[in-house]
Order: structure tokens, then C-alpha cells, then sequence
């Protein structure tokens, strides 16, 4: 069974880079064909999907996020990870990382991020 979990830091500063690692157990992030997803949510509001690492390393982001979001992988780790820079009160949220099929199978139990000065 794939287990998923996030790390880093839980409070950064506004303009600043926010970074995040996701550790995967029980499961290759090679293995065809999962995406392994950066999913948040900020307080009170619903999900956002952020973006994706393929099983082949392609990366997929969300237009509204492309800009300043990076998603890398290290295969022998067996972990991949967000970047988000220049962010602002408003990436305050929490973050999951998620595997993806053709659905949402397997999630971290997120990450409380906070930007604030």
C-alpha cells in the first residue's frame, strides 16, 4: 500500500520561497502511469490542484500557478517536491501531495503552511 507524506517548513515569509517534500513509501514514483501531485487548500476554501511529475518526469502545472511553481523529482529517494516563490499571505494553505491515475488514489495527510511576517 502507497503511503504518501509532506515536510517543510510551516511558516515562511511573504516573498519568499515556500518548499515542500513529499516521501513516498510502499511505491515507486517511476511506476507507469501515475502523476504525483501538489494538491492545497486554502482555509475555508476547496481544493487546488498545483501541478504534477509524470512517472517519466514530464511536469504538468496549473496556468494560474505556472509562473512561480517548480516540481522535481529524486527517483532514489524515491521523493518529489514543490517549489513556490515570490508567495504571499494568500499560499497560505494546506498542501498534500497525491498520487494520481485516473483518480486521486493515494494522499499525504498535508501540510499547514503559513505565509506571514
Amino acid at each position: 500500500q502507497v503511503q504518501l507524506q509532506e515536510s517543510g517548513p510551516g511558516l515562511v515569509k511573504p516573498s519568499q520561497t515556500l518548499s515542500l517534500t513529499c516521501t513516498v513509501s510502499g511505491g515507486s514514483i517511476t511506476t507507469s502511469y501515475y502523476y504525483w501531485s501538489w494538491i492545497r487548500q486554502p482555509p475555508g476554501k476547496g481544493l487546488e490542484w498545483m501541478g504534477a511529475i509524470a512517472y517519466d518526469g514530464s511536469t504538468y502545472y496549473s496556468p494560474s500557478l505556472r509562473s512561480h511553481t517548480s516540481i522535481s523529482r529524486d527517483t532514489s529517494k524515491n521523493q518529489f517536491s514543490l517549489q513556490l516563490s515570490s508567495v504571499t499571505p494568500e499560499d497560505t494553505a494546506v498542501y498534500y501531495c497525491a498520487r494520481v491515475g485516473r483518480h486521486p488514489d493515494a494522499w499525504g495527510q498535508g501540510t499547514l503552511v503559513t505565509v506571514s511576517s
